[in-house]
């Protein structure tokens, strides 16, 4: 808009400082003081143009300022007229939401009492039909009241029924847990005979274990003893080998201390080997019988029958000094 109102003064100034023509003369044929007076005048038409003009554009824009007052103060009206239509709106739906709320509550509240009322009604027509159950049993235990009148006044015992049922409540809960007792007593009896059963069972079947114990110690025992007389015979025996063993053994160093004594006293060898040492004994008997040999093989070398025989080693550790040792001439 302030682009247009510029424009369009620009362009109503521009007409206004558009001046009438004046005849195109020769400027060289008019005097200067002419000139001169043309050129004022055309200065004071042009300002007083320019003051048209100022004059106008003051007087315009003062009414623009009055109209802008004007849109401004109407413009206030308007916000206010809003602002108040706003609030009218907002207090016209809260009016709106408590008038629902106020009729969904009033609506909910005569269902409500309908519900009520239809409980209360159906409640009512319950009681009636108890009132009327109770009428017809009252009327159908009469005679059980009219009996219980009669023995009230035959036993003389009670002042009224009341106290009469309330004796025969007490025999009757008394009767009850005397028989709750009884039966109790019957749990208990039972319970004990079947423990009793429990233990002469876990008896007789510990007697029972007992006895096969007893009869497997009985046959360990018989086993043991069996065992035992094979230990003796075997130790007997043991006992009589080792006796024919050492006699035997003792035979033999008897016989070797024979061979030796003997031999040693026909070749006068040194007797310097102890009695209790057999080895000696006998690798002396050996050396002798293969120094016998080696002398018969060397008397009579043609003979066969005359070679020395293949005798064992010697198998002792002592030193032989009787190798140098000679036979008698008799002996040969």
């Amino acid at each position: 808009m302030a682009f247009d109102l510029e424009e369009y003064l620009r362009t109503a100034f521009r007409d206004k400082l558009r001046l009438q023509t004046v005849p195109v003369r020769d400027a060289a044929t008019l005097p200067p003081s002419t000139r001169l007076l043309l050129k004022r005048r055309e200065v004071v038409e042009v300002e007083r143009a320019l003051q048209s003009q100022r004059e106008e554009f003051r007087q315009r824009m003062e009414r623009l300022a009055q109209r802008r007052q004007q849109l401004a103060q109407r413009e206030k009206q308007l916000r206010h007229v809003v602002f108040k239509f706003d609030a009218f709106l907002k207090a016209s739906a809260v009016r709106q939401e408590r008038a629902l709320r106020w009729a969904e509550e009033e609506r909910a509240r005569v269902a409500g009492q309908g519900a009520e009322a239809t409980r209360l009604r159906q409640e009512l027509t319950g009681l009636l039909q108890l009132r009327e159950r109770l009428v017809r049993r009252l009327r159908s235990l009469r005679g059980f009241g009219d009996y219980l009148q009669g023995v009230l006044a035959r036993t003389g015992q009670f002042q009224d029924v009341p106290a009469m049922l309330a004796h025969f409540r007490a025999l009757v809960a008394t009767r009850a847990a005397l028989a709750q007792q009884a039966e109790a007593r019957q749990e208990q009896l039972a319970q004990g005979r079947a423990l009793l059963r429990q233990y002469q069972e876990e008896t007789s079947s510990e007697l029972l274990r007992t006895s096969n114990e007893l009869t497997q110690l009985r046959a360990r025992l018989e086993a043991a003893r069996h065992d035992v007389l094979q230990e003796e015979s075997h130790w007997a025996h043991i006992q009589s080998t080792s006796a024919q063993k050492s006699l035997l053994l003792g035979q033999i160093k008897l016989a070797v201390l024979n061979i030796f004594q003997l031999a040693t006293a026909q070749l006068k060898v040194p007797a310097d080997v102890a009695l209790e040492d057999t080895e000696a004994q006998l690798d002396t008997v050996l050396l002798c019988m293969q120094d016998l040999a080696a002398i018969c093989a060397e008397l009579r070398p043609g003979e066969p029958g005359l070679c020395p025989p293949r005798l064992p080693a010697a198998t002792s550790t002592h030193p032989v000094r009787h190798r140098g040792a000679r036979v008698p001439p008799g002996q040969e």
